[in-house]
């Protein structure tokens, strides 16, 4: 898989049966959550592999050979889901990578989920990059044609949606597709090569298929996962736009509350401002950050920057000004 993506992706599954009896990250009464972990085939977790035992053998025993840009990405992702709804108390499912860090204690981020009916789906118009394919109509409408981030948190029937597709999966397998990347050694052959329809399909799959479902009414039309992007190549280089790397130096306490303290989020093809909200309750908009490299995973966890939170201000909050 390429540089610019994460190696793996994770489900994590919470579970309303119980009730949350956590102090911080993961350090939970494990009925109130599951995890599924796709990676690469034959790569299993152990105490060989990973040193947290909620990670034991936590792995897909059918996980499948995944190529950043290609629809093997959404593939993984409705392996994961199926795997999380085989257990009939799962009820919030919650797509990470494995360099995504937590920005509250688990009982926050309970709370946060569980108390909310929606689903957290960044979903916007694309009218800017043209990855709509002609081709894909009429299946897929282009005022249905959405775009968004890929981390999501999913209320189970949304979840059931995504697994039970079988209309506009084989539609992206066949029209939405990466084009190659740049590269110096072709030469005058990136010219033709950068004429090819271009389309991320794990930007667009879930948002589109909720679109064409009738469900965006059911979504909190963002995602809980904080995302910094760069676009710092030049004409001949191959990473276009990609995710900023935090480093231990600049994983500080002082970022992490900046972080932590953005309430609303602008979208300008659709001249909408999102202000965050669960429940009708207005909150912090991010639940997890990202990409965090191991050393400013570590920072994070030795400043306690996660530490105890009262998941009770959940209803506290007031509307911004």
């Amino acid at each position: 898989m390429k540089e610019e993506k994460d190696d793996k992706e994770i489900i994590i599954a919470a579970n309303s049966s119980s009730t949350v009896k956590t102090t911080c990250h993961l350090n939970a009464d494990t009925g109130n959550f599951s995890i599924y972990v796709h990676s690469e085939p034959g790569f299993e977790f152990d105490e060989s592999t990973t040193r947290s035992r909620f990670f034991y053998g936590r792995q897909l025993k059918n996980s499948i050979q995944v190529i950043w840009g290609e629809s093997s990405m959404i593939e993984a992702e409705r392996l994961l889901l199926d795997a999380a709804l085989e257990d009939p108390a799962n009820q919030r499912f919650v797509l990470l990578s494995d360099s995504c860090v937590p920005l509250y204690n688990f009982s926050y981020i309970y709370s946060y989920l569980m108390a909310s009916p929606r689903s957290f789906v960044d979903s916007f118009l694309d009218v800017k990059e043209g990855r709509y394919h002609p081709k894909m109509s009429p299946v897929i409408p282009k005022d249905k044609w959405r775009k968004g981030s890929q981390w999501i948190a999913l209320i189970r029937s949304h979840a059931e949606v995504i697994v039970d597709d079988v209309v506009i999966l084989p539609v992206f397998k066949k029209l939405c597709k990466r084009r190659p990347p740049l590269d110096a050694t072709k030469g005058k052959l990136n010219i033709k090569l950068q004429k090819q329809h271009n389309c991320i399909p794990d930007e667009h799959y879930v948002q589109t298929l909720l679109s064409m479902s009738g469900l965006e009414g059911e979504l909190e039309r963002r995602t809980v996962t904080y995302t910094v992007w760069n676009q710092s190549a030049t004409k001949m280089e191959n990473k276009g736009w990609h995710p900023k790397t935090f480093s231990y130096a600049n994983a500080s306490p002082r970022k992490i509350k900046e972080i932590k303290g953005i309430n609303h989020i602008d979208y300008e093809t659709e001249y909408r401002t999102e202000w965050c909200r669960t429940n009708s309750t207005f909150v912090p908009c991010f639940l997890f950050a990202r990409k965090f490299s191991r050393g400013a995973a570590m920072r994070l966890l030795s400043d306690g920057v996660a530490g105890p939170f009262d998941a009770s201000s959940l209803l506290a909050r007031s509307a911004p000004d």
